[in-house]
């Protein structure tokens, strides 16, 4: 019997990135799993990946910065499956814009708010009610070791990241008495196709003066740099009941980057 057996998860940005590695180990698992993806081109192609290696996914494109999307997702996901137990809040990022507070523009403010502290609100919102309909369940946030530290300089995503935090240990005490857990991530360098992209880490593509920083810092802690798959392991024993004695923590999953 799997670790999820006759559980639905909810993955936002699930086309790509450590949402999809999670969205393939928790089907694996034996979770029904609800692809939560902007891009068509990606949520179909997971789905469709996820179902070949023998799980049950549904893709349904989401906007989680729309609240009439993040709804409609949720609705439909209890229409095909029923129930639902696991709100894995993934969706999210920093932008090459962003910058410290007296030279950001405001634009950049807006849009990462709107995707990485307004879209995890949005999922709970309509997420938990039918984690207490189901009789609770887990909820798993994800934040970034830059709300940890003050020295990455991406003051907007630190901002919001930081907002990811307090909220997971607000849920986490109001909906204790319903048997819902809430739990918040915060990852280190995890090498997905956007990251390599932005950092410089494919052909053809230059490292930046802030992606040479950040590895400088990074031979400092051989453990910081991760795939993929090594977050979903993390979203995984938290979405199970193994984690059960599990609620309000703040998990650094960053090799010791905010540690030492």
């Amino acid at each position: 019997m799997g670790r999820l057996e006759n559980k639905v998860a909810f993955i936002t940005g699930a086309g790509s990135g450590i949402a999809r590695a999670a969205a393939f180990l928790f089907a694996r698992e034996g979770a029904k799993v609800v692809i939560a993806e902007l891009k068509p081109e990606l949520g179909k192609a997971t789905e469709l990946a996820v179902r070949d290696a023998g799980g049950d996914a549904l893709f349904i494109e989401t906007d989680v910065t729309k609240e009439d999307s993040v709804k409609h997702a949720i609705a439909e996901t209890v229409a095909r499956y029923g129930q639902l137990h696991v709100l894995y809040n993934c969706a999210g990022g920093s932008i090459p814009q962003d910058a410290p507070v007296t030279t950001v523009s405001l634009d950049v403010w807006q849009h990462t708010m709107s995707l990485d502290l307004l879209g995890p609100f949005l999922c709970c919102r309509h997420g938990i009610p039918e984690l207490i309909k189901a009789g609770g369940g887990s909820i798993i946030n994800m934040s970034s070791v830059a709300a940890l530290q003050g020295s990455f300089g991406l003051h907007v995503y630190m901002t919001a990241k930081g907002g990811v935090i307090s909220f997971t240990r607000a849920l986490a005490g109001e909906y204790a008495k319903q048997n819902i857990r809430a739990n918040v991530i915060c990852p280190g360098m995890v090498l997905t196709e956007r990251v390599k992209q932005r950092f410089g880490g494919t052909a053809g593509t230059p490292p930046t003066p802030q992606a040479e920083a950040i590895r400088r810092r990074l031979q400092e802690h051989p453990f910081a740099v991760g795939q993929p798959e090594d977050i979903a392991h993390i979203a995984l024993f938290l979405a199970s009941d193994e984690s059960r004695m599990i609620t309000g923590a703040v998990i650094p999953a960053d090799g010791g980057l905010s540690a030492y």
